[in-house]
Formats: structure tokens, C-alpha cells, sequence
């Protein structure tokens, strides 16, 4: 296995993914659409009909679950908060964990109900008090479709029962699910296969909708969902090892069909593909000048992973560039600064592209520092 590195100085490149120039022969599946991509680099190993529009069903509530644990990071709301059930959301029709008007559950059991016991009335609870309304809350998740580049979606509910408005692709799922992997907790909630929600004298269990959670090595996400007009849709990830696999499969008609052919879809991938960690998430890459700054440089990170698909069972070369914005950047300069992208190229393709980011802040120089500086070069000189 060759690679190499080259440090690169000018304007950052464009950004693509490509698939591997190698693939086996894809399966055949029963499925309306479908996909299979490597959660790291985003790359494509299979697809059908991925950019048809579907109805989503209660996959719906993946973006439900982003964006009320996004709100728990960015400290909006806690895991501890009391969640209490309005009357619209206790009147939720499908499926359901029967909420009463007026029970008061934390938001950390609310979003249990959503992902295990996929409540359409515990999606509304969430909904309204993450959003403040129903109505806020589906504008959040079509705005976040938008930035995470879901172009084929549209949401008007945030549970997913049936609405002609509400609407996505197998392609735009898979973004969706690539980004919610990363999502802090989230695994865990989707990971939950039982859980006892009420107890005595009316016990209820949740059974994850999953199967595949119990039936495949590996899974530990993330949605099933159905309605007559979707039929039979999963979505679910596995990791082996490094190698981390993202499946869609929508429109299945038979009953356990979609748990069948997503196993198809990750056993092609599994069988076929290894995944090399090349830089982990949080690696320092490389340090870069700043101008008119305290310190003379800073350190540049990938937040996210960076590696390389192969052939299992064989090597691929590949090249890592590292591209720097210049002119170099001046002080003064917040962390989290893009000072250029780490690109990873396989075959003369680009598979995966990550902004580097400044670890530090870094202040202008000062004035008595400016001339401590100019002193000292002079006296040295001298």
C-alpha cells in the first residue's frame, strides 16, 4: 500500500465524493429504492431509484431524534426536562406508547417512546416542546434538511403518518443517517431493544421496532417505518471493526422484507469493502502561519475521521493532500477557523474532503509585544 502526502498552498478545491473505481456485482433487491454508503467518507457502494421520491414513515422520526438531541448540546433543553402531553399529542393515532393528556414524562423518556416504541404521540410531545409548536418544529427539520443537502425532502409532521406533503428519498435518508451516527447519544436511544416504560398496574414493555438490532452483528440503529402508502422501509447502520455502514431500503412489500434485504445490502458491504482509519477524528494535521498574531502559527484538526475504502482482503493506494488558504490568515483568529481541507484521494478520485480547523484561538499581536519582538531580531542581529 503506497500513499502519499503533499502539502499544497492556494485557493480550497471543490468538493466531491466519488464511488470506488473497484466494486463487486451489487445484489439484487426487493425493494422500490435503496441504498448502501460508508458512513465515514459519505461513498456510495450501492443504489437504486436513491433519488425517487418516497414516503418516509416513521424513518421520520430520525430527524425528530437529531434535532431534539442537537437542542440538548447546544444546551436548549435537558435530558431532565418534564415533557408534559397536550391533548393533540395524546390523540395520535398509529403507533403509539398512549400518552394521556397532561402525563409528564422527562424529554430522556420521550425520545425512548420515539425511537423504541416509535410513539407518534411521544414524536409530538418532543416535537412541542423542543419546537414550542408542531408547526416550529417541522420548520426546523425542513431547515435542517436543507443544510445537511437532503434536496428531495420535505417534511410536515415530525412522525411521519401519511401527508402527500411529506416526502423524502432513499439518497437523502442516507445523508440523514450518516450525519445522525455522529449525533452525540443518539445510537444509544435507536441501540435500546427493550425497555419497561410503565409499570404496575397497566405495565407496558417497548420492543424496538428493529429486529435487525437482535438478528445482525453489529446494528445499533436506527428506524424502521410503515404505512400503506410507504410499505415497509428500514433504516439502519452496523460497524465492523472500523468499516461503519449506512443502509436504506424503502418501499418493501413483504413483512419482514425490509429486515431481509437490508441484511443482503449490509453483507454485500461487509463481504465486499474494508475500511482503513487513516486519521481519527480530532487528529492534528498540520500547523499553519498566522500574520500580526501573538502566536506565530496554529494548530489545524479534522473533527471527523479520515480513511480509505479497499477491496477486503486487499490494499488500495491513495494520496493525502493538504490544502492551506493563502494568503495566510491574519490574527485575530477564533477556533474553529477553516484554514483549509484535508483531501483524500484513491485512484485519481477525490473520495472524501474535510475542513482543517483551528484548535485555538489566536489574538492580534500587541503593540509592546510588536516592539519586544523588533528589539529582540535587532539585538540579535547585533
Amino acid at each position: 500500500m503506497r500513499n502519499k502526502i503533499w502539502l499544497c498552498l492556494g485557493l480550497l478545491l471543490g468538493f466531491c465524493l466519488a464511488g470506488p473505481a473497484w466494486a463487486a456485482e451489487a445484489p439484487q433487491l426487493d425493494a422500490a429504492a435503496y441504498v448502501l454508503l460508508e458512513a465515514n467518507s459519505g461513498q456510495v457502494l450501492a443504489s437504486a431509484n436513491a433519488d425517487v421520491q418516497r414516503f418516509p414513515a416513521s424513518t421520520t422520526k430520525i430527524m425528530t431524534l437529531v434535532l431534539a438531541l442537537e437542542a440538548v448540546e447546544r444546551g436548549d433543553v435537558s435530558l431532565e426536562d418534564q415533557v408534559t402531553t397536550s391533548e393533540y399529542a395524546a390523540s395520535m393515532g398509529g403507533s403509539q406508547v398512549y400518552l394521556y393528556v397532561g402525563e409528564t414524562r422527562t424529554l430522556h423518556e420521550m425520545l425512548i417512546a420515539v425511537a423504541v416504541g416509535s410513539g407518534n404521540d411521544a414524536s409530538v410531545a418532543v416535537a412541542e416542546h423542543v419546537g414550542g409548536s408542531v408547526g416550529n418544529f417541522v420548520d426546523m427539520m425542513n431547515k435542517r434538511a436543507a443544510e445537511l443537502g437532503m434536496s428531495g425532502t420535505h417534511y410536515a409532521n415530525p412522525h411521519g403518518l401519511h401527508d402527500p406533503e411529506h416526502y423524502t428519498t432513499a439518497a437523502d435518508m442516507a445523508i440523514l443517517a450518516r450525519h445522525a451516527v455522529q449525533v452525540p447519544h443518539l445510537l444509544e436511544y435507536t441501540g435500546i431493544y427493550e425497555y419497561q416504560f410503565r409499570g404496575d398496574p397497566k405495565p407496558l414493555v417497548l420492543w424496538n421496532t428493529n429486529r435487525l438490532l437482535k438478528w445482525y452483528d453489529g446494528v445499533d440503529g436506527l428506524k424502521t417505518g410503515y404505512t400503506s402508502e410507504a410499505k415497509r422501509n428500514l433504516v439502519s447502520t452496523a460497524c465492523r471493526g472500523d468499516l461503519r455502514l449506512i443502509s436504506v431500503v424503502m418501499g418493501v412489500e413483504p413483512q419482514q422484507g425490509h429486515f431481509t434485504e437490508s441484511m443482503k445490502l449490509l453483507n454485500y458491504g461487509f463481504n465486499n469493502y474494508a475500511y482503513q482509519l487513516l486519521y481519527p477524528a480530532g487528529s492534528l494535521i498540520c500547523s499553519v502561519p498566522v500574520e500580526k498574531g501573538a502566536s506565530s502559527q496554529v494548530d489545524a484538526k479534522i473533527e471527523q475521521a479520515a480513511g480509505v475504502l479497499s477491496q477486503a482482503g486487499s490494499g488500495s493506494d491513495y494520496e493525502t493532500l493538504i490544502n492551506v488558504v493563502e494568503p495566510w490568515p491574519q490574527a485575530p483568529l477564533a477556533a474553529g477557523t477553516q484554514l483549509g481541507e484535508l483531501q483524500i484521494m484513491q485512484d485519481g478520485q477525490l473520495v472524501q474532503s474535510l475542513p482543517l480547523l483551528a484548535t485555538d484561538d489566536v489574538e492580534k499581536i500587541g503593540l509592546w509585544q510588536c516592539w519586544r519582538e523588533i528589539l529582540a531580531s535587532t539585538c540579535a542581529f547585533n
